[in-house]
Order: structure tokens, then C-alpha cells, then sequence
């Protein structure tokens, strides 16, 4: 099934509703065409398209419901899904925790569809593969990536009268580059809803220098440096942070959020004053969905402003436990920062790391945000402002709170991952080990 516009979601959603029996009744309709290229050791080896869309039908009786999931849509099949969803209702046990299904509700808009992307081809997903792997073969070293493209919508209605729908484009292009002596390893990836900001060339060939410039790495001690973070370097870890800021569980002491004794940081100052966090899905670099699964609406929400903790996210049932407005999940992460380059952190630093990437990263301590995990694809040695050679990788201990206590500037933010990140300067960064990872 091709995507389905606002106008065909609502019919098949409606006609959904006129066979629900049940006290109350939710249909989530989600659709996805989308192409795919994955190439290594500068050949492509897969290539594919991908089509498609999914019903999710729940109904309610009381606090007992039941869902059924279809991807079939003709009338039978929908009036069939409705019935099995109200038989496994009245089979369920009672959810303690069931929210009565919310009225309609008012949405911002966000320009997440883009033309430029709908219409990607698999000549163009070749001519991208293509522009790493030539340069690549020209300077003997090895190019692995993948690019991933789609158009999606996601439709809601219930028996309350509401009705969201949202469409989105969004194209996503990795590639690492080896040596071919196994020293040096390059990465880039690059996110986007509007494909005409992609430029896979330019790209690859940061991940083209990396690799060569990473090559012959030489072991320093582990210990406390001054590091430089790009923004692959800190997304993960950062992102941690973001989606670890829920009520409920600073509420019952086990987050970073919890405060000894009982009750919450909200409020309180808990990273350096430069530090402003928000999420806004009509941001026009990371736009993205302006309501929630469960149809609540997605403001623009600041949670963290001049290192305070200013708002954290409430599931519908512990916001009314709370007495509380129920914030959503953010549908993405955008961090203000200033507006150096990573050039320009590296020549204001005269002893430090500069880290391209980290990867394998795990909890330790949820109650600090304690993260584990490992640096990878070029780690350099930066002296009097310059970087001098390529380093042997590093297993690191680290708190994104504590990280960002130790903040020495801040640079221009960049889109990763669905986020807005800048580069940052950090001082007393923990390295604890050295690592054999190219």
C-alpha cells in the first residue's frame, strides 16, 4: 500500500470506528515506503525497497483492554480485527494504571515531508555508495555504509472524536572508512528529513581523512584529559540524559533526578549555567511528530535552562497521580551552544583529546547516570593547538551530568541522530583503559 494521505487515513480510521462495540476504542494506522543501500569493502552488497503499513486496533471495556494488529484493510479484515480486539478485552485482567482515551486535541504543525527525499531514486542511493567508495579505492583504503531513505504517516483516531495524522520524509547515510593496514578508521553519518541537505561526498570525505589520519595509533596513559567532543562522541551519552528525565522514576528514587531521601531535583541547578536543553518538533532542522502515541499534543518544552532542571516527562496516569500536567516524551533533543568549529576548540586547547566517536556504551549507575563505553574511528592527540598524531582508543567511565559540570565551552550544534548537538570542550574527562578497537 502506497502512503496514505490525511484524507484516505480518516476514511479506513473511521469506517474502524463504526464497527467498535466497545466502551471506548483507539486505531493507530502507520505506513512506511522506504529504499535501502548497503555497501563494504567498496562494493555494494544489498539493495532493496521496503512497503509498509500496519493497522494497531484497542479497545476498552473499563480498565481491560485488548489490541489487535492487521495489515490487511478490506472491510472484512477491519470489522474482524475490531471484534477480536473486544474479545481479548473482555478476556484481559483490569490495568490498574488505564487512562480514559483523550478528546481531540489541538496540534501544532511541523514541516517534517520533504519532496526532495519522496523522491529519491535507486540511481541516487547508488551515485551516494559510489561517491565514498571511488575516493576510497583512489587512496587504497576501504569504505562499508549504508544510506536509508523513506516516506512514512501515522494516523490516530478514537471514539472520543480525535484525529492526528502526520507525514515525514527522513534519509540517513553512514559510512566508515578502513586503511588497508587495519590502523586507521574513519566514520561519518549524516540525518536529514529534506534530502537536498545531504551531501554524501562531502561526507565521505571526512570519514576519508579520519581514516588516513588515524593510522599508526600511539598508546598514551589512561587518566583524566581535556577532551574535544564531537557530536558522535557525545550523542549517546547525552541522549542517555534526555530520555532518563521521567517523573515517575526521579519520583521514586531511581534516576539521577532522585534526590537522597526522597523527592526530586526539579528546580535545582545540576550541570554548568551554559547548559540549555529543549525539544521542539517544529524546529525546522529536527522536525518530527507534534503529538505522542497516545495523542497528547508536543509543545516546545525546555528541560534544562541555565542548568536548571525546569520540567521533567509524565506518562498520562502519574501526571494525574501527581496532579501535574502531563508532558510527553520529547520526540527530540536540541542543546543551545555557541559558535566555534571543532577547528576552532582544537587551536584554544593546549593539551587534550579530541574524540570522533564512542560506541558500546552501557549503564553503570542509573541513580548517577554513570555511562560506560568505548572511543572508536579516530582519537587524537591535540597539543599547543594543533593536533599532533592519532592515539590508541580508550574504555571510559563517564556521567553526562558530571560532564557537563566540567564544561569549558561549548560550539556551533549540529544535527545527529534526530538531535541538535554541539562540539564540546570538556576538562577531567575519564579515560580508564586503553582499548585494541580501530
Amino acid at each position: 500500500m502506497a502512503l496514505l494521505t490525511q484524507d484516505q487515513a480518516r476514511d479506513i480510521l473511521k469506517k474502524v470506528m463504526s464497527y467498535s462495540k466497545a466502551e471506548e476504542c483507539e486505531a493507530n494506522l502507520n505506513g512506511s515506503v522506504g529504499g535501502n543501500l548497503r555497501y563494504a569493502r567498496n562494493t555494494v552488497t544489498t539493495s532493496g525497497v521496503q512497503n509498509d503499513t500496519t493497522l494497531v486496533v484497542q479497545s476498552s471495556y473499563g480498565k481491560k483492554t485488548g489490541t489487535t494488529t492487521i495489515n490487511e484493510f478490506d472491510d472484512t479484515s477491519l470489522e474482524k480485527a475490531v471484534r477480536r480486539s473486544e474479545e481479548l478485552a473482555k478476556l484481559a485482567p483490569e490495568n490498574p494504571e488505564y487512562m480514559n482515551m483523550l478528546e481531540q486535541q489541538t496540534y501544532s504543525t511541523a514541516k517534517a515531508y520533504f519532496e526532495s527525499t519522496a523522491n529519491i531514486t535507486p540511481e541516487y542511493r547508488a551515485q551516494a555508495a559510489a561517491s565514498s567508495i571511488k575516493p576510497c579505492r583512489a587512496k587504497n583504503l576501504t569504505a562499508a555504509g549504508f544510506l536509508q531513505n523513506g516516506v512514512s504517516f501515522q494516523a490516530m483516531i478514537n471514539t472520543k472524536g480525535l484525529f492526528a495524522y502526520h507525514p515525514q520524509t527522513d534519509v540517513n547515510f553512514s559510512v566508515t572508512v578502513r586503511s588497508n593496514d587495519g590502523t586507521g578508521s574513519g566514520y561519518v553519518t549524516r540525518d536529514y528529513n529534506d534530502a537536498a541537505k545531504l551531501d554524501a561526498a562531502a561526507a565521505s570525505q571526512i570519514a576519508l581523512e579520519k581514516a588516513e589520519g588515524s593510522r599508526n595509533p600511539v598508546a598514551i596513559e589512561p587518566g583524566k584529559y581535556t577532551v574535544i567532543l564531537e557530536p558522535a562522541a557525545s550523542i549517546d551519552l547525552l541522549q542517555t540524559m534526555f530520555f532518563s528525565m521521567d517523573a515517575r522514576q526521579a519520583d521514586e528514587g531511581r534516576s539521577f533526578l532522585a534526590k537522597p531521601g526522597g523527592g526530586t531535583k526539579l528546580g535545582e541547578k545540576i550541570v554548568d549555567e551554559r547548559i540549555t536543553i529543549y525539544s521542539d518538533p517544529t524546529h525546522a532542522e529536527v522536525p518530527n511528530a507534534t503529538w505522542s502515541g497516545d495523542g497528547r499534543a508536543r509543545e516546545r518544552t525546555v528541560w534544562i535552562e541555565k542548568g536548571v532542571v525546569k520540567n521533567l516527562y509524565y506518562s498520562r496516569f502519574w501526571a494525574h497521580k501527581k496532579g501535574v500536567k502531563a508532558i510527553p516524551f520529547p520526540a527530540n533533543g536540541v542543546m543551545e551552544g555557541g559558535v566555534a568549529t571543532v577547528a576552532d576548540m582544537v587551536r584554544d586547547t593546549k593539551k587534550g583529546v579530541l574524540v570522533s566517536r564512542t560506541w558500546y556504551i552501557r549503564m553503570v549507575d542509573p541513580q548517577t547516570l554513570l555511562l560506560t563505553g568505548l572511543t572508536r574511528d579516530g582519537l587524537f592527540y591535540v597539543e599547543n593547538g594543533k593536533v599532533k598524531h592519532a592515539i590508541k582508543n580508550f574504555r571510559f567511565n563517564e556521567s553526562p551530568v558530571i560532564m557537563l559540570n566540567n564544561l569549558e565551552a561549548l560550539g556551533k550544534p549540529e544535527r545527529i541522530n534526530g538531535n541538535l548537538i554541539p562540539p564540546m570542550l570538556i576538562r577531567d574527562f575519564t579515560f580508564t583503559s586503553l582499548s585494541e578497537a580501530v
